[in-house]
């Protein structure tokens, strides 16, 4: 159930006030309508416990963006990135008596999105959207970054993290999860391969995005892809943790719910998509290297979801969100079996 804050106290550090109703069905934050026009979100700082980094980052990167976008043409103009409204002191962001943490956005109205693609053209046409946003983000000093999740998709610590988990079985759930257990242990040391090339210094450390779930990007009412949001794990990272979870969650025949192994799998013709528009922006200034290693992407985010959705169920649910006590351990098999499928 969506919880609904005493907001109104809250809308007066930003100079607004209207209708306030709940938006979304996000894991990590709580999202609300403002009127017509804002959307305001509880930032979960359990998650983000550095919000002045987040709130930092965000407007150093949709700041820049919307410089490119200025300067653009043709589609690249048509992009758009978020606006944050500013408290009336000019701060990113306030924090209330109870210690909650508020930020608040200028909606995106007439766009949408979809939380599974439909058809190849949608995939094509968010792909493209997500290559925009890598490449206007090219040139970005990486330096101003704050790694505001340290880690957040290193598959060498996150397995440390799930081995501890396994270790522990501090809520008594290991034997019902063994198989999936087991399965993660046999793919480690092919999972870990583009971790182990980047901290070679083989790779580009670059600004990604870190959460290109395909309900993160925008489209108009034509279909075309306008806008990337949810940029509070924009950090330091490779282009394969971005494409990799546009494969995972674009190309999936089932979403990361779906407690039914037997529809879980990838459509080929929607990974065709996602690859052709994603590099059709992106191909003529990724490196060899980072080329070579692109088709390990998709297996690797399910891999390390799988890994994280565990490590969450046999730690006693403490980061998802959850509507049912095996939430997260049905969560952690679907994507296993999605990683299955990618490594066929």
């Amino acid at each position: 159930m969506h919880y609904i804050y005493p907001v109104q106290n809250i809308l007066s550090h930003f100079n607004l006030s209207g209708a306030v109703a709940p938006l979304g069905s996000g894991h990590i934050n709580d999202s609300y309508r403002v009127g017509d026009d804002y959307l305001l979100q509880r930032i979960n700082h359990e998650v983000f416990p550095d919000v002045t980094g987040l709130m930092n980052n965000i407007n150093l990167v949709t700041g820049h963006i919307r410089q490119k976008i200025a300067r653009s043409a043709g589609e690249a103009a048509e992009q758009q990135t978020l606006r944050i409204i500013p408290t009336t002191t000019g701060e990113l962001f306030t924090k209330d008596e109870a210690g909650n943490y508020w930020r608040v956005y200028r909606f995106l109205t007439g766009l949408h999105s979809h939380d599974l693609l439909e058809t190849p053209e949608q995939a094509y046409a968010g792909a493209r959207s997500y290559g925009h946003f890598f490449r206007f983000l090219d040139d970005f000093p990486v330096g101003q970054i704050t790694d505001v999740i340290p880690n957040f998709h290193n598959i060498i610590s996150r397995l440390e993290a799930f081995e501890i988990a396994v270790k522990n079985d501090s809520e008594n759930r290991v034997r019902e999860c063994r198989k999936a257990i087991d399965y993660v242990y046999a793919l480690a040391d092919r999972m870990t391969i583009i971790q182990r090339v980047w901290a070679a210094g083989k790779l580009r450390t670059r600004v990604t995005h870190n959460d290109t779930k395909f309900n993160n990007v925008m489209f108009d009412a034509a279909g075309n892809g306008r806008c990337v949001v949810d940029l509070d794990t924009v950090m330091r990272g490779v282009v394969h943790f971005d494409f990799g979870d546009a494969i995972r969650t674009g190309a999936a025949t089932a979403n990361e719910d779906e407690a039914d192994l037997q529809i879980i799998g990838i459509d080929k013709e929607k990974a065709e998509a996602i690859t052709e528009g994603y590099l059709s922006l992106t191909r003529d200034f990724l490196t060899p290297e980072e080329l070579e290693l692109l088709p390990r992407s998709g297996e690797l985010l399910a891999y390390l979801m799988a890994a994280r959705f565990l490590t969450d169920y046999l730690t006693g649910d403490r980061y998802y969100k959850i509507a049912y006590p095996e939430h997260n351990l049905i969560r952690g098999r679907n994507q296993l079996q999605l990683v299955r499928s990618l490594v066929r």
